[in-house]
């Protein structure tokens, strides 16, 4: 059981060598397995160092680089017939397009899918019995189906794929599974909180009888349930496996005892958890400052205040981080330090918002309204929200709706609705960007739209309502259309040579990190901002059930564990002109503490 920055890594390659020099074992004989390559190599390279590179032999890999190796030696596949991400997307792409579909949102309905068919896979779910969240139950299985069979065509195993032949090749086959036991006497497992199902009964295969595994990781720092992670697993790891012997790293080299004290007072509240009480090596520093704040504007304002007198202090940019619970909210904070030309670096693709389907049919309406009339502006708006037009009826490159009222003359309906949506361009026509978006909204009816899309859907309308808010908040500052355009263009520009320069950055030693939660994991920093500590963001809105609040109280006690010794965490008042609570886990930070600020 190994707590933020107890040294889990060198504890994981101190084991490997003593291993092999005090107990004996033949290199060859160690499997150490972690989940990315970048960690696997991290590893291996610490444990060569430690040994000059005397034990070539010992394998460190991921779970899906291992369990490859057995699929090669026993099918004969090749690394050609592993399927790339990009071709699974155009796969199941072409799918839904074939099986007609309705979605507005094309990007997020297709990572949705993706998602379940990992689900599927890596929990060995009978299709009979899934139930999906992001489509009808017999359209996911057509859908599942259509894939594995594009797959099995085509010769091709996706990474889920691995995980199901590679647990039944050796539950099936006893004689392949004792020859792999035989090789790999001793299994070693880093972030043993982020295995799934599928990955643990294969580990458990593997250790057969002799049941030689030593596994290292926090059950408080499980958070990728969406990937099929639980802390379950690894709380019945002692059930599974005879004689368990636990041992806790419970000293923290990383972090003041004001972080240590804080964060253990908000994780106790999680009752699916080993219980454990984490110490500081460090003393009381500084108390853990607590701000709140009226605005997601003036939250930025501060943070790029303290990221300067902190820089002046003399830390540098590479060890501040601001830390968020979803990518969306980091688009007021980038515009504020590229604002100030703060340098910072993005662990997460931070997506283009003009660049979504509200957005754009936004701007097409607008467009419109300030005289366009090209036949893709009138596409994305024509029946949005329902006005049953017919889309044959823009057949020119140019629209021109007297015409097509003239042509429908005899279809009363269809009159009134095109009439009615002359009108609408009209009003508009004067108005300001925000003025507009809010006529579009309320008067046109496109809320009530989005609120029958997201019921047949499943998805929360307060989610698609609340990407209104942003967009309408985002065009109060500029007076007509073309101003608003230009900073739409000038935004996309930005964020494209942002992106641009985060190889550089990543490389260099003078950037702020801007990250999501999930991506810091396993990082540290002397300043931590944690932003957005709301109900309805951490957490967060969909987290509705025990367990989900469980997994968000652990993402709020891993942002707080990243930090070394100032820690700020950030409570907002509003968000688009709509009071906000405190998050509950402030309470429970704050609860019997005197070495909180406020």
């Amino acid at each position: 059981m190994a707590g933020p920055g107890s040294g889990k890594t060198a504890v994981i390659t101190h084991r490997t060598k003593y291993l092999i020099e005090e107990a004996g074992i033949p290199p060859k004989h160690i499997l150490v397995i972690t989940f990315t390559k970048a960690a696997a190599k991290e590893m291996q390279e610490r444990f060569q160092s430690m040994t000059q590179g005397k034990y070539t032999p010992c394998t460190f890999g991921t779970f899906h680089s291992v369990f490859f190796r057995i699929l090669q030696r026993a099918y004969g596949y090749t690394a050609a017939q592993v399927l790339p991400e990009e071709r699974k997307r155009n796969i199941i792409t072409s799918i839904l397009h074939e099986m007609q579909l309705e979605y507005e949102d094309e990007e997020e309905f297709l990572q949705e899918i993706i998602s379940e068919i990992t689900r599927v896979k890596s929990e060995y779910i009978d299709l009979r019995h899934y139930y999906s969240t992001s489509c009808g139950e017999e359209e996911f299985r057509r859908l599942f189906r259509a894939y594995e069979s594009t797959l099995q065509k085509e010769h091709q195993i996706d990474f889920d794929d691995m995980l199901v032949y590679t647990y039944e090749l050796l539950n099936e086959r006893k004689d392949i599974c004792r020859m792999w036991q035989r090789k790999y006497r001793y299994i070693l497992i880093d972030e043993f909180q982020d295995i799934n199902r599928m990955q643990y009964e294969i580990i458990r295969l593997l250790a057969g009888t002799s049941q030689n595994v030593f596994a290292v990781g926090d059950d408080d720092q499980s958070i990728y349930r969406f990937r099929g992670a639980k802390p379950d697993i690894m709380l019945g790891f002692p059930k599974d496996f005879q004689d368990t012997k636990q041992i806790v790293l419970n000293v923290n080299y990383r972090s003041t005892r004001e972080i240590i004290e804080g964060s253990q007072r908000v994780i106790a509240n999680n009752q699916k958890r080993f219980p454990k009480q984490i110490q500081a090596s460090r003393p009381y520093e500084c108390p853990i400052y607590l701000h709140t704040i009226a605005s997601v504007k003036e939250a930025g304002q501060d943070i790029r205040t303290r990221i300067r007198e902190y820089q002046a202090q003399g830390i540098p940019y590479q060890q501040m981080a601001v830390l968020y619970r979803t990518n969306t909210q980091a688009r007021r904070l980038v515009e504020k330090l590229m604002e100030y030309h703060i340098p910072f670096r993005m662990r997460d693709r931070l997506p283009n918002c003009y660049e979504h389907w509200i957005a754009k049919q936004m701007i097409a309406y607008i467009r419109i309204a300030s005289g366009s009339r090209e036949r893709a502006d009138f596409l994305q708006i024509w029946n949005r929200p329902k006005r049953y037009l017919r889309r044959e009826w823009l057949s020119e490159p140019t629209v021109d709706l007297d015409e097509i009222i003239q042509q429908n003359a005899k279809r009363k309906w269809a009159v009134e609705a095109l009439q009615t949506l002359q009108e609408d361009i009209e009003a508009m026509s004067t108005m300001r960007p925000q003025e507009a978006i809010r006529y579009i909204r309320k008067v046109i009816g496109y809320d009530a739209y989005l609120e029958a899309y997201a019921n047949e859907r499943r998805i929360h309308a307060e989610e698609l309502t609340e990407f209104m808010d942003e967009i309408q908040a985002m065009a109060e500052p500029y007076p007509d259309a073309p101003a608003w355009f230009a900073h739409i263009r000038e935004y996309g520009t930005q964020l494209e040579t942002q992106r641009m320069q985060q190889e550089q950055r990543l490389a260099e030693d003078n950037a702020v990190t801007l990250s999501t939660i999930h991506s810091a994991k396993g990082l540290e920093y002397q300043a931590v901002f944690l932003f957005g500590a709301n109900e309805g963001l951490l957490p967060y809105k969909k987290a509705m059930k025990p367990e989900e609040i469980e997994e968000e109280r652990r993402l709020f006690y891993v942002a707080m564990t990243r930090a070394k010794t100032y820690l700020h965490i950030y409570t907002l008042k509003e968000h688009y002109h709509k009071r906000l609570l405190p998050s509950r886990f402030i309470e429970e930070l704050a609860c019997h503490s005197g070495r909180a600020s406020v």
